[in-house]
């Protein structure tokens, strides 16, 4: 059975739009207030999760941030090439557009029945990207076990947060939270169901 883990970068208020800045928010780019080794213990913690995990999971403006910055095309390094050869499963009720990243499926329809039957297929770590819209249907769903916050030491004030409107509160469970450099905190989250 798969785990589906939700790997969020995440102001220290909740919001996880536009971290880098270009979304046009006003207020991004917080990822570039972090030191350059802070920057490069990220990156190893990025690399780390992807080589752990067996698939991912994203919505298709996620899919879409991603192609447009050459993760499909003109990226390198083992970080990319992992991302570049796991399988993709992306929602998305329209055609994807732009460079093939290789080894996708869209999934259509009931979003969380075919996550649901994902997470049958796969054993091992489902990582799911960005994509604040489909988190939220997930965890509605209680399809979320595991929550990965890379929490930045900034308050944004605006933006899209992680989670908005619930229909039920949600106890979770402190797994594990670590520094990552000088700046950020990894922080690891179960729900108690």
């Amino acid at each position: 059975m798969g785990k589906l883990v939700v790997s969020e970068n995440i102001s220290i208020d909740g919001v996880i739009q536009d971290p880098t800045g270009e979304d046009g928010l006003g207020r991004g780019n917080w990822f570039a207030r972090i030191g350059e080794q802070t920057r490069g213990l990220w990156a190893e913690v990025e690399l780390n999760e992807a080589l752990g995990a067996e698939a991912l999971l994203m919505g298709r403006r996620s899919y879409e941030w991603f192609l447009a910055r050459g993760w499909a095309t003109s990226r390198t390094g083992t970080w990319t090439d992992r991302l570049r050869s796991l399988p993709k499963y992306v929602v998305s009720s329209s055609a994807l557009e732009g460079p093939d990243w290789g080894n996708v499926t869209i999934l259509k329809g009931d979003v969380p029945e075919e996550v649901a039957k994902l997470k049958e297929q796969i054993d091992g770590e489902i990582v799911l990207y960005g994509s604040g819209r489909l988190v939220h249907t997930l965890w509605e769903h209680n399809l979320v076990d595991e929550l990965r916050l890379m929490t930045y030491p900034v308050v944004v004030g605006t933006g899209e947060r992680l989670f908005t409107e619930t229909r039920n509160a949600t106890d979770l469970r402190l797994i594990n939270t670590r520094p990552v450099g000088e700046d950020l905190a990894l922080h690891t989250y179960h729900p108690v169901r």
